[in-house]
């Protein structure tokens, strides 16, 4: 991997991890088209959830005084946790061993879940809640759960999962992207921050820098997006991302599944 292929990685992750269209969907189709091996390199696929960290760096920035002051919001945050905690901890040899960069499952997940998104959608306009504080404990733990069963599926999308989960258990659209983006502040720390240590000696000379290059790339990427998405979802929904989504899949489809 060179600096410039590093960095266009982030910027690609930046844009995609808060949007509902599968960041690790479009990063796997970006190393394919770089000629870069994700199926075969260990480094690869640590670097892919790696410059995670700078996305989550930006959710920090935006909303850390704000997580820091309303303990309401720490709990739901915590309960829905729990869930997705579990099964990656779990299921995380499966994942990084076998389901990541399996371009069948990419491509099957990003169809699906757009098409679920889009009927999802259609329920927001009779959502009870504006808030995730006035949301019962349950209904954030089983979005919790939508959101480590994103992790065993790529393409589904970690954010797209949230959402999705959101919007079925009576979260407004503003609402639930605001959850998902918080949600991923403790899952892609400790996503992250696992993977690091178990894979830290995979990192060849020179690898730290690109990780870096990438953190970066990501992180000023990310807070440009956060930003943009939410006045996007309250003037048009999540929609567009539902038919972004299911074109992305044929098309992938069409170049790397024949």
């Amino acid at each position: 991997m060179s600096a410039w292929e590093a960095l266009l990685l982030g910027v690609v992750e930046g844009l995609t991890e808060f949007l509902p269209v599968s960041s690790t969907g479009h990063l796997t189709l970006l190393f394919h088209l770089l000629g870069l091996p994700i199926e075969q390199d260990a480094f690869l696929k640590t670097f892919l959830i790696a410059i995670q960290l700078g996305a989550i760096l930006a959710i920090l920035l935006l909303y850390g005084r704000r997580f820091l002051a309303d303990r309401a919001l720490w709990l739901h945050i915590g309960v829905a946790f729990v869930p997705t905690g579990l099964v990656g901890f779990l299921f995380y040899p499966l994942i990084k061993g076998v389901i990541l960069g399996d371009d069948r499952i990419v491509v099957f997940f990003l169809f699906f879940v757009g098409l679920v998104l889009l009927l999802a959608d259609r329920l927001a306009e009779r959502a009870r809640y504006g808030d995730v504080r006035e949301l019962p404990l349950f209904r954030a733990a089983w979005i919790g759960f939508f959101q480590g069963l994103s992790a065993l599926f790529p393409g589904t999308s970690r954010s797209g999962a949230t959402i999705l989960g959101g919007l079925l258990l009576g979260l407004k659209r503003k609402a639930a992207a605001e959850f998902s983006f918080l949600l991923a502040l403790p899952t892609m720390l400790a996503a992250t921050g696992y993977d690091l240590l178990k894979s830290s000696h995979q990192v060849p000379e020179g690898g730290w820098g690109l990780l870096l290059l990438g953190f970066l790339a990501a992180l000023l990427t990310a807070l440009l997006t956060v930003r943009w998405m939410l006045g996007f979802v309250e003037r048009f929904g999540f929609r567009p991302f539902a038919y972004y989504r299911m074109v992305l899949a044929l098309v992938y489809a069409y170049f790397f599944l024949r």
